[in-house]
């Protein structure tokens, strides 16, 4: 295959947000675990995986694996305490891919 010269003058780190986070955001449960954490963040109200597993009807280590996900991706920062992972929606990183998508349209 060829790889063919890029249009637009798109920055690479915008590209690879992009993609990053596109890839994340791409699974229906993982958009719904992000939306449920930023809400619960927004409300000042901390988030730890059992909270997940209550609202959510999906095994433990299902949820964990989506969140690491996210946590890949940038869009969640995570904080141990007491034997329990709290989760923080990383606004600015949405901020930043919201962004970028919109330069990449247009572009």
């Amino acid at each position: 295959m060829r790889i063919r010269k890029r249009m637009g003058s798109l920055p690479n780190d915008d590209i690879d947000l992009i993609t990053r986070v596109s890839d994340a955001l791409a699974h229906p449960v993982r958009l719904d675990l992000f939306r449920f954490i930023l809400q619960k963040n927004k409300n000042m109200e901390l988030v730890c995986t059992s909270d997940l597993v209550q609202n959510f009807d999906y095994a433990q280590a299902t949820i964990s694996q989506h969140m690491n996900k996210l946590s890949i991706a940038g869009l969640v920062n995570t904080r141990s305490k007491d034997r329990r992972t709290y989760y923080f929606a990383n606004v600015p990183v949405l901020a930043e891919y919201l962004e970028a998508t919109k330069n990449f349209a247009l572009v």
